[in-house]
Parts: structure tokens; sequence; C-alpha cells
């Protein structure tokens, strides 16, 4: 069995940056026991996988260890994919998806995901784990959202200097932990560190801005943001609040095509 495979840096505008993806067309499923295999191989954060359908493409996610609900920096690669490679003519590509329809849309070199808003909720009571993982720094406060917790810092310095354990972060019941500050010539800035599912440091993380343009709407008391994600690699975000839904837009680079070979 031979499939195509791309490989593209996500929330970037030079490769090298943002967040590595792996893509992988199908023309129907495959056991998902090889589908987590695939990725497992690639050993990155994440390896997309679509199939066509009579309205669009269905999507699936997968880290090297597990199967994920949402994912948008491979969603970002996989719309450009299907924009750029394989020239998809419709102005808009409907995904169906675990976390329902997705659409993404192209404007000039920006690619735009529509998703879901999260749900917010303060944690009164502080998750003892997730304050001895942060060392010396005390979190603003901490919020939960439907998958991640969210610990809100002072000032960007604290983000971009945070050295979490990864061992105690790995023992909390959630997907994974925001790490996020106001920014200083931006909106905001933020790391996101999921080692339960398999990733230490995320080096950009499109699903974890669902999380985040709600509570700095609240916060900065508008809809439209700039952002920065201040891992090692980095990543470029606008995100706009729109009702029950979030804009996420960023832009891709290719790094390579190949094929993969089984059997």
């Amino acid at each position: 069995m031979e499939l195509p495979i791309y490989q593209l840096d996500a929330f970037t505008s030079q490769v090298f940056g943002g967040n590595p993806a792996a893509v992988v067309p199908l023309t129907s499923w495959l056991p998902d026991a090889t589908l987590q295999a695939i990725a497992a191989e690639n050993n990155l954060a994440e390896t997309a996988f679509y199939v066509p359908t009579d309205h669009g493409f269905h999507i699936r996610w997968f880290t090297p260890t597990v199967e994920v609900d949402l994912c948008g920096h491979a969603t970002l690669a996989t719309a450009y994919v299907l924009f750029s490679i394989e020239n998809y003519a419709q102005e808009q590509i409907h995904f169906d998806s675990r976390s329902g329809v997705l659409t993404v849309r192209q404007e000039e070199d920006w690619l735009i995901l529509d998703f879901p808003v999260d749900t917010l909720h303060k944690q009164l009571v502080s998750p003892p784990a997730l304050l001895e993982a942060l060392g010396d720094v005390v979190p603003v406060e901490i919020i939960r959202g439907k998958t991640d917790f969210m610990a809100v810092l002072e000032n960007e310095e604290q983000v971009r200097n945070l050295n979490p354990d990864v061992i105690l972060l790995s023992t909390l019941p959630v997907r994974g932990v925001i790490i996020t500050a106001k920014g200083q010539d931006v909106d905001f800035v933020s790391r996101f560190f999921a080692p339960q599912s398999g990733i230490a440091e995320d080096p950009v993380t499109g699903s974890a801005h669902t999380t985040l343009t709600p509570y700095w709407a609240e916060k900065l008391g508008k809809t439209e943001f700039s952002a920065l994600q201040v891992s090692k690699r980095g990543g470029v975000l606008k995100t706009k609040l729109i009702g029950e839904r979030v804009e996420i837009a960023g832009q891709v680079r290719l790094y390579l095509k190949g094929t993969i070979v089984t059997g």
C-alpha cells in the first residue's frame, strides 16, 4: 500500500517555524490501529487524515499516542493541501469531525478556521499538581475549559520563561494546560503543554485559542486579537470571537511531499 503524505508548518510565514503537521489524504478509512501507527511513525504533534464525503471531507487527528477531538494547526495544514496542492475549487472547505462541522476559507495568504467556542469555568480551588508544576510562578487565576486547564500569569515574561514540571502536568485529568498572559506587542501570548497526549510542549495550538479568545475578549473588552504562541518555534495567529464561534487565522508553508509505503 502506498499513500501520499505531506508535512507542513502551520501558523507561520516561513518553513522551520510554527507547528509541523503531517497530512495524509485517503479515499476511505483505514483501520484505527493503522492510522495510529502512521501517526506514531511520523512522531509529530499531529497527523491529520481525511476522506471525501458528499458535502466536503471527514477529518481525524492523531498524536503519536492518541486520537484527539480537535486540532487547529493540522486542520489548517489540511486546508492548505486541499486549496494549494489538490486545487480544491470551492471557496470554503467543510470538514466533518468529532467536534462537529468545521470550515476553512482562504483570504490571500491566510487560512481562516471556524471553530466552536470553548466553555470556561473559573477554578475556585486550584489543582495542587498544577500549582506545584508551575513552581514559584503563581497564576492570577485558573480556568477550566472542556478539555484543558488554563493558567493566567501576570505578564508575558513569566510565560516565556516558564519551565513547568511536565511529569506533574501529565497527572492532571485534562488534555493539556494552556499558559497565557497579556502581550507586550500583541494582545495576548500563550504556551501549551500536553504530556497527557504525548506532547511535552506543542509549538502552536489552534484549538487552545477557542479557550484563549473568549477569555481575553472578556478581559480586554474587544473581539478581534493578535496573538503569539511563544514556544521555541513560535507561532502567529489572528483570532476573532463571533458569538459561539471563534475564527482562527494563520499561514502555512509546505515542507515536504512524500509517499508512505507499507506492507
